[in-house]
């Protein structure tokens, strides 16, 4: 987790193929899973979020997972298990092809 901004910015798009500056948040936890860093470009700047836990660990979302929801990323960094998550059905909208 030695990384600063420029350094997640440019992982983000070499390593992901993303753009940094598209407003996304891209999540980058530590080797060891007790640190996180959130990197997101707002509008005239990039914003970086970093938490370092003294105890436990965050858990990483499975490999084949690339995009979170909201919910799901403040699961994350309340330390709650996302298998043990029992959702009720609500709407979602179709994605327009």
């Amino acid at each position: 987790m030695r990384c600063g901004i420029y350094s997640l910015a440019g992982l983000v798009t070499n390593s992901l193929g993303q753009d940094p500056l598209s407003g996304d948040i891209f999540i980058f936890i530590g080797k060891q899973g007790n640190q996180i860093r959130l990197l997101q470009w707002d509008k005239d700047g990039y914003a970086l979020y970093s938490k370092r836990l003294e105890k436990g660990t965050f858990e990483r979302p499975s490999a084949e997972k690339l995009e979170l929801s909201t919910q799901e990323l403040m699961l994350i960094l309340a330390g709650i298990r996302l298998a043990s998550v029992q959702r009720r059905k609500r709407y979602e909208q179709p994605l327009q092809a």
